[in-house]
């Protein structure tokens, strides 16, 4: 019972989906929702992986292609494309909202996280790419969620959105003022 226990305890969650014809997993915990396909605000003069914007319970909820971003190509626009809603870059109370567009994510895949082993590439464009499960239907990669955005993607996704929310606010005229 005691090995039972070991390996249930290490066995961990993930949320399975495509790029193209290659399988990921992003760690269940990460995730907060998974959502079908949303008419996104479009972000004037962003990169093109990102997909722009939504608003999710009054907050503004910035969206990657995660197809794009890895690829070049924007995520087929299908029924089975999702916007998986993550809590970036961990869960915690210091989480933001990302959400990150994926094909095919329908199902999850329960694995021993020790099973998966180094991919033997090592791009810095692909950081998020982390090691990768041999299972009955070929290899899954484990992507990184705190490793999706580089610091400079951070910033214009967040950083921006916090400033034009400050001068948003700072812009309106305090209680009881008049216009």
């Amino acid at each position: 019972s005691t090995l039972s226990s070991t390996i249930a305890h290490t066995d961990m969650l993930f949320l399975r989906f495509a790029i193209a014809t290659d399988h990921y997993v992003i760690e269940a915990s990460h995730v907060a929702e998974v959502l079908p396909w949303l008419a996104l605000k479009r972000r004037p003069a962003a990169p093109p992986w990102v997909a722009g914007a939504f608003s999710y319970r009054g907050e503004s909820v910035p969206v990657i292609d995660l197809t794009h971003l890895a690829t070049g190509v924007p995520a087929p626009a299908r029924r089975s494309t999702r916007l998986v809603l993550v809590h970036y870059p961990a869960p915690g109370p210091s989480a933001r909202r990302l959400g990150v567009l994926v094909e095919r994510a329908t199902d999850t895949l329960r694995a021993d996280a020790a099973a998966f082993q180094p991919s033997g590439v090592d791009l810095s464009e692909g950081r998020y790419l982390g090691p990768v499960l041999d299972t009955d239907d070929g290899l899954v990669q484990w992507v990184r969620v705190d490793q999706l955005l580089t610091d400079a993607a951070r910033a214009l996704l967040f950083d921006a959105a916090r400033d034009a929310m400050a001068e948003a606010a700072a812009a309106r005229p305090a209680s009881g003022e008049s216009p």
